[in-house]
């Protein structure tokens, strides 16, 4: 059966693959861009199956003026993908205050903006899917992406709570945790000004690394595949779908390391509560 989607950051990475896979099923798109001109090679070959309409997420009015005319060109809209974003490469201390406003204000806000944008139009049609582009990086962290960590671990609690809120109206929502893929992300990253004295610590040593090539297993083709098919499957979406071998290794490690000192405090937390005979005279 035909859906209907409505991507964001539908120019370039994902997003873009995302489109053309589904345009080239048969499936409608409404793609969210910075440009109403984007991909203007898909608009010539779909005219009747590609809409775009311009979005700036750093702009809450222009989010919800987008996601309306959306829907309101759309009989139904079945899956919304919020997937623009970025990164910023650098210690916290070195970045901006404009960089840690934007990326907060593009990565965050921008998502949280969509997806309520998205909710009343979604509970009106009686349901449909949310799947929210998230990162590994949204479960573990590394040194020198401490504010793209922030974007990505607030979207996922913002995402976790909301899901609860408008499941009774049919509205389901995946967390997407992408590891490293072959897209344009790195090379679009945004830099901060380094301080000579992270030079030799973790911070430092990252964005060194981050200098010198290295394989990148992770395959966008692949990845846009399973999102495909998250979407079209029958039941209940999952919370999370972990895409890639080194982003399932490296959250497996993680959560296993937070459940072991979680019951290795366990006595400390139990201690911190009223006993049971205190709470008699309570």
């Amino acid at each position: 059966m035909e859906k209907t989607w409505l991507i964001t950051g539908v120019s370039s990475g994902l997003g873009r693959l995302l489109a053309e896979k589904a345009l080239i099923r048969g499936d409608r798109v409404v793609g969210a861009s910075r440009s109403e001109d984007a991909l203007p090679d898909l608009r010539a070959r779909y005219p009747e199956r590609l809409r775009i309409v311009a979005m700036d997420l750093k702009d809450q009015s222009s989010v919800h003026a987008a996601v309306d005319r959306a829907f309101a060109a759309s009989a139904r809209i079945d899956i919304v993908v919020s997937n623009a974003g970025y990164g910023l490469l650098g210690a916290a201390e070195e970045a901006g205050d404009v960089q840690v406003r934007d990326i907060i204000d593009t990565n965050l806000i921008g998502s949280i903006a969509l997806i309520r944008a998205a909710l009343p139009h979604l509970r009106s049609q009686g349901g449909g899917r949310i799947l929210q582009v998230s990162s590994e990086g949204g479960q573990i962290a590394y040194p020198a992406f401490s504010l793209y960590h922030a974007t990505k671990w607030g979207i996922e609690g913002f995402v976790e709570s909301v899901a609860q809120e408008a499941a009774p109206f049919g509205i389901e929502f995946t967390l997407v945790e992408p590891g490293p893929a072959r897209t344009g992300f790195g090379g679009n990253l945004a830099r901060t000004k380094p301080l000579a004295a992270y030079e030799g610590t973790p911070a430092g040593q990252i964005r060194e690394a981050l200098r010198v090539s290295w394989v990148i297993k992770g395959d966008p083709d692949r990845m846009t595949d399973a999102m495909i098919r998250l979407a079209d499957q029958d039941g209940p979406l999952p919370k999370r779908l972990v895409l890639g071998a080194e982003a399932y290794a490296g959250i497996r490690k993680a959560l296993g390391g937070r459940i072991e000192e979680l019951d290795r405090q366990k006595d400390i937390a139990v201690a911190a509560d009223f006993t049971d005979e205190e709470l008699v005279w309570l």
